[in-house]
């Protein structure tokens, strides 16, 4: 998306970035906080969008392995992005996935993206199974169920597969040394951040969510509610949809029903804004309910565009495919320790995130991100 020597719709895209960060964030794409002008009993207010993402590190780091791989022969690398559902929220990883190979002159047919069609740990798991049996040489994956995919990395690493976390953490597994994605933290505690502005310091709020044991999903929880202290606002509920929209639609329906005290519901995977505000609109409350989400789906944006949606946390799935495959192809072609020398420099300070930026989109700049989106083909 954002490398030197792509074209200038994608160096405008850059500008675009750039122009939107210096409107102001409360966060940074490293988890640093900003001022916080609303005060834990301040009245709601209209909240100002911002997106800082992190992709002048990102530019240096693809223009780092590109070079460190020219004049290499690419012939046996075989690669895929495996992700958690099939939702819109990926179009643009896969996108990012299938743009990173074709820069580096590797052949479609050897890149593979799987998205379990109902967000099932089964049918992730048949997928790594058919990558193994044809020889696949490293895979990025946001994993279903981090626990259980352990025994299974562990393996594919011990064969000298590489594996890379996206997305969610992979924390106590043979991934757990290079991440790329959202801080999830950072990106919870805006989402946080943004609720505390809209309900003025006070009020009670519903959390859904696609899983309550993935790593993504704790450390945006954790990350929320950490914005939330010091205010009066309490967390009512957490509640898990397994990862389907219907469900979270009908758990968010008897939220309402059955707690007319909630006044904001936070839904943390991409297809729950969309769900929640269809929830929040059946139940007529889009006045009195404030909700804010997760990610950049179709929908959420245009019920960001109706009001209804008050602001979303978006990350760049585009540039977890596209740096991805980036990586992916330097640990087979350089080697795991070569390949983690280029990426060290650019992590975070934990010393094994590699940040693709966290931002907030609303009404006000909504055009704007939408055309970025045109601008990178997944819009």
């Amino acid at each position: 998306m954002i490398r030197t020597r792509r074209s200038r719709t994608v160096a405008a895209a850059a500008v675009v970035f750039i122009s939107l960060a210096a409107a102001g964030c409360s966060k940074n794409a490293t988890g640093s906080s900003g001022s916080d002008s609303a005060s834990s009993s301040a009245a709601p207010v209209a909240l100002a969008g911002s997106v800082t993402f992190n992709q002048t590190n990102l530019a240096k780091l693809d223009a780092a392995l590109k070079s460190a791989l020219a004049g290499k022969d690419l012939s046996k690398v075989d690669i895929a992005m495996v992700v958690n559902v099939a939702a819109d929220y990926w179009k643009a990883g896969q996108v990012g996935f299938l743009k990173g190979c074709s820069d580096l002159g590797i052949s479609k047919s050897k890149c593979t993206y799987f998205a379990p069609p109902n967000g099932k740990l089964t049918e992730q798991n048949s997928e790594l199974e058919t990558l193994r049996s044809q020889g696949v040489t490293g895979y990025s994956i946001s994993a279903i169920d981090p626990t259980s995919a352990a025994g299974t990395i562990h393996t594919d690493v011990q064969k000298g597969i590489g594996v890379l976390a996206i997305d969610s953490p992979l924390p106590g597994t043979d991934a757990a040394s290079l991440y790329l994605g959202t801080p999830n933290y950072t990106a919870g505690f805006q989402a946080g951040t943004a609720m505390k502005q809209v309900l003025g310091g006070k009020g009670k709020v519903a959390i859904l969510v696609g899983s309550l044991t993935a790593s993504n999903a704790t450390q945006r929880i954790a990350g929320f509610e950490a914005a939330l202290k010091g205010t009066k606002i309490t967390v009512a509920q957490k509640v898990n949809d397994n990862l389907q929209a219907s469900t979270a639609t009908s758990d968010a329906e008897t939220i309402l029903a059955n707690n007319p005290d909630v006044t904001g519901l936070y839904g943390v995977y991409s297809y729950d804004g969309p769900a929640l505000a269809q929830a929040v609109t059946s139940a007529g409350k889009t006045a009195s309910v404030h909700i804010v989400s997760d990610d950049s789906d179709a929908q959420t944006l245009k019920f960001i565009k109706s009001g209804v949606i008050s602001g979303t946390v978006v990350q760049m799935p585009y540039q977890q495919g596209y740096t991805g495959a980036y990586i992916l192809a330097a640990e087979k072609v350089l080697g795991k320790a070569a390949t983690m020398a280029l990426v060290k420099p650019y992590l975070e300070k934990d010393g094994s995130t590699l940040s693709s930026g966290v931002g907030l989109v609303t009404k006000s700049d909504l055009s704007a991100y939408q055309s970025l989106e045109s601008q990178l083909g997944i819009g």
